[in-house]
């Protein structure tokens, strides 16, 4: 499981949408992102939680892998989307 610092709301997750950010230092990024690869190597779901709240989330492969870079700003960014499968009704 990969687990971040707590927000100040408490907040369950099942549906909709959620947004959460963070600040980390270098060393807690590279525990988040280890684990995140593990659990990617491991199979095909994802758990991602704080004190606060949990996100299980199972994907499908292609992985989207965004890069983004504006030298001006000096700011490196990177995306990774990942996607569930979409459910085929059949009749």
């Amino acid at each position: 499981m990969v687990e971040l610092p707590s927000s100040k709301d408490k907040r369950i997750v099942e549906s909709g949408e959620f947004e959460f950010e963070t600040y980390l230092s270098k060393d807690e990024l590279v525990r988040f992102l280890r684990s995140l690869v593990d659990q990617i190597e491991k199979g095909n779901e994802i758990e991602i939680s704080s004190e606060d709240w949990v996100i299980r989330f199972t994907f499908t492969e292609p992985i989207e892998v965004e890069v983004e870079f504006d030298a001006d700003a000096k700011k490196l960014e990177f995306e990774i989307e990942f996607r569930q499968r979409s459910k085929i009704i059949t009749g």
